[in-house]
Parts: structure tokens; sequence; C-alpha cells
């Protein structure tokens, strides 16, 4: 897993005529807090804050708040999202500490086109994200999930994954990604009818009208 630098500056009011303030000049409000670590409200740059927000895989983010000659380890926890205009207008960041386990979501990596997709069938994920537990060195960017030999009808499922160094912490048996046949109608071929009436048709898996 990559580590990537976020700064931040240290907010004293939770006023929410101050937090609409913030977002009017792009900026987030946030909260960093964790295990033995004193909660601090804290802003950043919605710009600075897409890196981690709008990526395909999880970071290690090394932050350092205005004023506080420390740097700080941790993890984006969590993200609430404008419902309308899906930008980020609150997140958690959770410290970490590399003798200790921690729980965090890991993005899904699908590679390959699998069999059943070239004859036909249409690829759907299930799980976009797994919860993993592990050291924080061990944290994985993504888990990568080959579908490559899978055909209609098949799935693969937690238990098939080989992990290493981290716990899945989701059933066994939930699915993650599965191939599943095109849905289609069947229309009956037009039979020959008196003049003036109109031909039968008929929907796969659908009752005969009654006329």
């Amino acid at each position: 897993m990559s580590e990537l630098s976020l700064k931040a500056i240290k907010r004293e009011s939770f006023k929410g005529s101050d937090l609409t303030k913030l977002r009017t000049n792009e900026m987030v409000p946030g909260v960093f807090y964790g295990s033995g670590q004193e909660s601090i409200a804290i802003a950043v740059k919605n710009l600075d804050l897409r890196d981690f927000v709008y990526s395909s895989e999880s970071h290690l983010i090394n932050l350092t708040i205005d004023g506080n000659d420390k740097n700080f380890t941790c993890i984006l926890k969590d993200v609430q999202f404008d419902p309308v205009k899906y930008k980020p207008i609150h997140f958690d960041l959770l410290a970490i500490k590399a003798d200790e386990k921690i729980k965090v979501d890991i993005p899904v990596h699908v590679t390959g086109t699998p069999i059943g997709v070239k004859e036909g069938g249409v690829l759907q994920l299930a799980i976009h994200k797994l919860e993993v537990e592990c050291l924080p060195k061990y944290i994985p960017a993504n888990i990568e999930v080959n579908v490559e030999d899978l055909k209609i009808g098949e799935s693969i499922r937690v238990s098939d994954l080989k992990t290493e160094n981290f716990e899945i912490l989701h059933d066994p048996a939930d699915s993650i990604v599965s191939v599943t046949a095109q849905a289609t109608e069947e229309i009956a071929e037009p039979e020959a009818t008196d003049e003036g009436q109109e031909p039968e048709v008929m929907s796969k898996g659908k009752k005969e009208e009654e006329s």
C-alpha cells in the first residue's frame, strides 16, 4: 500500500454556519481520531481529499495538521457525500499504530474477461469493497479477483480467495462476482390469420393475456 501526504488545518468552531462557510471555500470538514488519540476537528482542501476519496486503491495517509509539529499515520475511514452534487461534505480519519491490527474496507479489483461474457453472459460485481483485518503494514492496496475462467452460472465467493497476512471478515459463502445469462425475450412466429385479425405475440415468462 502506498503512502500519500495530506495537509489539514485545525478548526475550532462546530457551528453549522461556519461549516457551510468552509464548504463554500472548497474546504471539507472532518475529524481525526483513534485508540489513545485525542479527537481533533480538522478541515482539508477539497482538491487534496480527492486523491483518497475517488481512488480505486487504499492508501496510508501521512497527516500534518497546521500548528502541530507531529506527523500522524492514518487511513480514510469514512466519507459523507452531498446527495445531489456528490461532493464530500465530511470525512473521518482513523489513527493507526504499527503493532495494532485494524479493520479496513479494501476495493475489489476485477481482472480478465470471463469465458461466460465471451459467450454472451453478463458480469455482475456484487461486492465492491471487502472488509479485512490486519496489521497496518499488510493492508493491501486492493484485492485482485481474476475472472477469466468464469462460465455462465458460475461465481467467485469469499472462500475462493487466497489471502496472505490479512483476514477477510465477510461470510465465506458471500458471492463477490458472477456471470449470469443475459435476459432475453422470445417472440412467437406470427401465425396465418383470417383477414382483419391481429397475430398473437407471446413473451417468455409472461402469461397469455386474455382477449
